[in-house]
């Protein structure tokens, strides 16, 4: 079995989605911080099955083991954590705790539960900012934010519990940036409150639940002057953990793969492409440039090709159309006067 931590969240539930479909069972534990409980009747809306579910928290110790002693758990395909660059940035503290701390708390339930094989929900934000690009799995390490800061800092501890132990298996997965929803609708990316990334906040805009969207800085040394970044279908990423999940089940030691699609795209190309793909106008206004953004970044996707055979298979355009589609159906409606 299966466990998936953060799985009623976007790349979660995607990528359980995927599990599922291909026979395996899977165990998911949220604690429905910035998802919802709604997720789990899609998901077996979408595949047929409902997955086993448990309200818990990393932080929460006797919860882990209750989870761990009440199932036959062999991998663990760990999401779970606060996620949000600029309440990082505000409240540091809160992020060291919960996704550090509560990565320690997961990592030692496995262990005295004997089961050493993760793969781990990384971000290309463990790079630093003065690169070469395309980023390769080699290129140096840097954070700008605390919450970067905990990524970095959980991929040095499995490094060196790869080193203490040779039995366990790890994977670290550096997502670049995943937009994109299910085919069905069902299931995409809702965050609560003011979207951090791209396409939320764009569809926010053609809804008109917001007014407009700020393009932080235009004087980027890029194709149009703004910043320049590899967007992935959250389908081809939730198969990648699928790849990552075959690749690890019979092997020790740990592997590190970037997930992106190898191209890069500004941010008024994305808008482009979501206005020809779905007919609808954009608002924008240029803002200042945010502090730690660079203007280009995108991976080098080999390793994850010739290693576990990734390939993204979704262009721009249809992450556009399904994070629409997703978009139409999820968003809440306007308030009317009436």
């Amino acid at each position: 079995m299966i466990l998936i931590t953060g799985g009623t969240g976007y790349i979660g539930s995607h990528t359980a989605v995927k599990l599922i479909e291909q026979g395996h069972e899977i165990v998911i534990f949220d604690n429905l911080y910035n998802s919802k409980i709604d997720a789990l009747d899609n998901i077996e809306k979408i595949t047929g099955v409902r997955p086993k579910f448990y309200k818990a928290d990393m932080l929460d110790k006797d919860a882990l083991d209750k989870i761990f002693k009440e199932n036959q758990i062999h991998c663990v395909i760990h999401f779970a954590g606060l996620k949000a660059v600029g309440e990082s940035v505000e409240e540091p503290l809160k992020y060291f705790h919960n996704n550090i701390t509560g990565t320690i708390n997961l990592l030692m339930t496995m262990q005295k539960n004997n089961c050493k094989k993760i793969i781990f929900s990384s971000s290309a934000t463990v790079y630093g900012t003065t690169q070469t690009m395309p980023l390769d799995e080699t290129s140096p390490m840097g954070v700008t934010n605390p919450y970067g800061r905990t990524k970095l800092v959980i991929e040095d501890m499995l490094k060196d519990l790869s080193n203490s132990d040779k039995e366990w298996g790890i994977v670290l997965l550096r997502y670049f940036n995943p937009i994109g929803a299910h085919k069905s609708s069902l299931i995409g990316e809702n965050p609560k409150g003011i979207p951090n990334n791209l396409m939320p906040y764009i569809c926010k805009v053609a809804r008109g639940e917001l007014p407009v969207l700020n393009v932080f800085g235009n004087d980027y040394d890029t194709i149009d002057g703004t910043g320049v970044r590899d967007y992935i279908h959250v389908e081809d990423l939730a198969e990648g953990h699928v790849k990552a999940y075959k690749k690890i089940i019979n092997q020790k030691g740990l592997y590190t793969y970037n997930l992106g699609t190898g191209k890069g795209y500004s941010v008024l190309q994305v808008i482009d492409a979501f206005e020809k793909a779905n007919k609808i106008k954009i608002n924008y206004k240029f803002a200042q440039r945010r502090a730690g953004d660079v203007a280009i970044v995108y991976a080098d996707t080999k390793k994850a090709e010739e290693e576990l055979g990734f390939k993204a298979k979704y262009n721009l355009e249809d992450m556009c159309k399904d994070s629409w589609n997703f978009a139409k159906m999820n968003l809440k409606k306007l308030p009317t006067n009436e």
